[in-house]
């Protein structure tokens, strides 16, 4: 039998045995909920990694860590700016209006995924100040975005001062965050910028079931934290979430996962030439492939997900093995 070659989703990598051995060591008791040593660490840590002071509530998924802290900042009468193609508009089951209370996603268009300035006053501008329409109160963007583009410091910093300038909170979806701090030169501090909050992904990165909510304005936390509760999110043994996180922020393990993750995107993208539909700024590639050159690919055992009827999208992992990642994109460059 020969063997598959993943490049599904990074959701599918396994568990770093650093985050296995973390939650061994937490195997014993201690205080229920977030009560725990663990759990009390996180605020420092995330306030040392970030430079500035915040607050690091774990959650188990990157749905409630996106919906949580997004209803800090808009009202059920509001909305949320955000991508048409964002993460919290596709792929997240409505989930932002529940947690939301029938809140609006108010979508924006823009290349690559990303937002601009331009773009969301394109989008609001029109809107009358009046209660006959819905007022957005916040904007979402995704780091990395939803076609791998890793916003700037730059980037991040003027859509910062566009918000503060129209009252609107900034979240920046995580999923990929360490990814992109990974492209951008390895700095959490300049990958995040000025955002008000941040689902920090960890479990596509090497966790097991552990997501971080990253709050920068800290009286927020206790807000978020009945929110959590009523959201069904309050696990009774949160230390194990707690250990997953501060394991890999031990080190940098996150870091050093993603770097290994995108330099094996790299490998793949040497291969790719024009057929790339976006620059490669984390861990995924997006190609445009014929259906027969996807099924020549698959048959050389390589797992991928079709992007429509002409492309395929490939995704690499903590733990991506070089020899495939080198022959992907051999195989690509010969179709």
């Amino acid at each position: 039998m020969t063997q598959m070659k993943p490049f599904l989703s990074d959701n599918a990598a396994p568990v770093h045995p650093k985050v296995w051995e973390a939650m061994r060591a937490a195997d014993s008791a201690d205080n229920p909920y977030d009560g725990d040593a663990l759990s009390a660490e996180l605020d420092a840590r995330f306030s040392d990694l970030f430079g500035r002071e915040c607050a690091g509530l774990w959650v188990a998924t990157g749905t409630a860590a996106n919906c949580l802290a997004l209803a800090t900042m808009c009202q059920p009468h509001g909305g949320v700016v955000c991508h048409e193609e964002a993460h919290i508009e596709v792929d997240e089951g409505g989930a932002p209006g529940f947690y939301l209370h029938g809140a609006k996603l108010m979508l924006c268009e823009g290349e690559g995924a990303k937002l601009t300035p331009e773009g969301i006053s394109a989008l609001i501008g029109p809107i009358r100040d009046d209660v006959h329409q819905v007022q957005p109160h916040a904007i979402a963007i995704t780091q990395a975005s939803e076609y791998g583009r890793s916003y700037t410091l730059a980037e991040i910093e003027a859509l910062s001062a566009f918000a503060t300038e129209r009252g609107l909170g900034l979240h920046m979806d995580g999923a990929r965050f360490a990814n992109s701090a990974a492209f951008l030169g390895g700095s959490a501090k300049d990958a995040a910028g000025p955002v008000d909050s941040l689902a920090f992904g960890f479990i596509k990165n090497g966790g097991m079931s552990a997501e971080a909510v990253v709050l920068f304005d800290p009286e927020q936390a206790d807000l978020v934290k009945y929110r959590r509760k009523r959201a069904g999110h309050l696990q009774c043994k949160g230390r194990y979430l707690a250990a997953q996180v501060l394991a890999m922020l031990d080190g940098d393990l996150w870091l050093e996962n993603a770097r290994h993750a995108n330099a094996a995107a790299q490998d793949i993208a040497s291969g790719c030439g024009d057929r790339l539909m976006h620059p490669v700024e984390a861990n995924e590639l997006f190609v445009r492939l014929s259906p027969a050159e996807r099924e020549a690919l698959r048959a050389q055992d390589f797992a991928f997900y079709d992007w429509g009827e002409d492309a395929a999208r490939f995704v690499t992992a903590w733990d991506t093995r070089e020899d495939h990642a080198v022959a992907l994109g051999k195989a690509i460059a010969s179709l």
